[in-house]
This record gives C-alpha cells, sequence and structure tokens, in this order.
C-alpha cells in the first residue's frame, strides 16, 4: 500500500480544517420562522374552526408574526452577507420569513 506524500515528503491527511461556522444570526431567523408559520397556521386553523371568522386576537397575533418575520428576514439576510460562514440557517430562514409574508400578504388579498 502506498500512501501520497505531500510537500517535503509529510503524509497528506484527509481532513480539511476550516473556521467556518453556522452564525447566529442565521439560526435565530430560522427560529423566527419557524415560530412565525407555526403561528400563522394556527390563526387560520382556529379561524376555520370558528366558521370562518377570525376574532381579533387572531388578527393581533398574525400583526406580531409579521414584525417577527421580518425581523426574521433582516437577521437572514445580515447573517447571509458575512463571510466564511455555512448558509445553511441563512437561506432557511430567508426561505421560512418570506414564506410567512406571503401566506400573511395572501390572507390579506383575501380579506379584501
Amino acid at each position: 500500500m502506498v500512501q501520497k506524500k505531500g510537500r517535503k515528503g509529510k503524509k497528506r491527511s484527509g481532513y480539511i480544517f476550516t473556521v467556518r461556522k453556522h452564525p447566529e444570526k442565521g439560526i435565530m431567523s430560522t427560529i423566527l420562522g419557524v415560530l412565525s408559520i407555526l403561528s400563522v397556521g394556527a390563526a387560520i386553523y382556529l379561524a376555520y374552526r370558528n366558521g370562518g371568522e377570525a376574532l381579533p386576537q387572531y388578527g393581533a397575533a398574525v400583526f406580531l408574526v409579521t414584525l417577527f418575520s421580518l425581523a426574521g428576514l433582516v437577521l437572514g439576510i445580515l447573517s447571509r452577507v458575512e463571510k466564511d460562514n455555512y448558509y445553511l440557517f441563512p437561506h432557511l430562514g430567508i426561505g421560512l420569513n418570506a414564506l410567512c409574508l406571503v401566506m400573511i400578504s395572501f390572507i390579506l388579498y383575501a380579506g379584501i
């Protein structure tokens, strides 16, 4: 068995060490996105169970969810701009928060 030698006769290892990490802002963005989608889904379900009539509390909850989703979108974009990070959580957070904002926009459009 012949092992490949790198420069100066040293054995090359198969590992590449990196300083990349998952950004905290991206993780927070993903958490806010999941909470936002669950909250909007719960408001929709409860309004459906109430015969299609949404209580004012559901509207207030969706308004707060809109603020959370906007904050999550901003956090996701800020963490995506950073260098030397893994981009799984920023992309996931941006996608979930954008999906939540689209859901809220559809609800508002359908209500008009």
